[in-house]
């Protein structure tokens, strides 16, 4: 429920007046996005990318250099990086399979302005079982029938060819899991795509403990949909990042500009 006490204004996603203050904005929404994916415990080893397209150069997304621990990026150790997968800002090198997964989400869908995907534990273990989540929460009526199987496991994600199945999988979905691999998200911008990332994760920990402890009830068709008709939307998934943001930037305010 809104408070209806608050101002609009803080309940919708920013508007910009020029492309250096909207990419300054996106840098540091991705650098809080890496911070919090590291305190969710998603952090492993060189594993696990987020992007976010430039809102001026729509081809090129910026993404995490390769090998810098999560909890340690910020937003100028960002690397920018064309569909060519060549390096238009930054020295460091990049995840291969960063490149290969996101080029062709971002090339497939113009909507999707960030596209996070890592190895956390709740999320591959669910997609070794390789089915779809199935509305057993509130929560997880976010996802019904808005979200896809990439049926099909071929090892370490390398070439463009699989980035550019699993972007077929992943079809108009808000996410795609990743058979035997894990969970990918996507938004309309990082605080979404970052949100729906931890609200799988949580739903696949929560069916995982419903079944080991019986066979959960399912949410009707009809009820489900409706659900995520109220807390599955665009503006639902901006929004429910935002406590998130600000507790970050309260705790790790150095991953802003140094």
């Amino acid at each position: 429920m809104l408070v209806t006490n608050i101002s609009t204004s803080i309940l919708q996603p920013p508007t910009f007046t020029s492309f250096v203050q909207e990419r300054r904005h996106r840098q540091e929404r991705l650098a809080a996005a890496f911070r919090l994916f590291s305190q969710f415990g998603f952090n492993h080893g060189i594993a696990g990318h987020i992007t976010v397209r430039d809102p001026e150069h729509l081809d090129c997304f910026w993404v995490n250099p390769l090998g810098m621990h999560f909890g340690l990026i910020r937003a100028n150790d960002l690397i920018l990086v064309n569909q060519k997968g060549e390096i238009l800002e930054g020295n460091n090198p990049i995840n291969q399979a960063a490149f290969a997964i996101h080029s062709q989400i971002h090339a497939a869908r113009p909507d999707a302005i960030a596209v996070a995907h890592a190895h956390s534990i709740y999320g591959k273990t669910w997609s070794s079982l390789g089915r779809l989540l199935d509305p057993i929460t509130q929560d997880a009526c976010a996802f019904y029938e808005d979200h896809g199987l990439f049926n099909d496991y071929t090892g370490v994600v390398l070439a463009l060819e699989e980035g550019k199945r699993i972007a077929d999988a992943l079809l108009n979905y808000k996410a795609v899991i990743l058979r035997n691999h894990g969970l990918l998200t996507v938004g309309h911008s990082v605080d979404e795509a970052a949100w729906w990332f931890i609200r799988m994760e949580i739903c696949c920990q929560s069916q995982l403990m419903a079944e080991a402890a019986g066979t959960p009830i399912l949410i009707d068709p009809d009820t489900a949909r409706l659900t995520r008709s109220q807390v599955g939307t665009p503006q639902s998934g901006w929004l429910s990042f935002q406590p998130l943001y600000q507790m970050i930037v309260r705790q790790e305010p150095d991953f802003l500009w140094i």
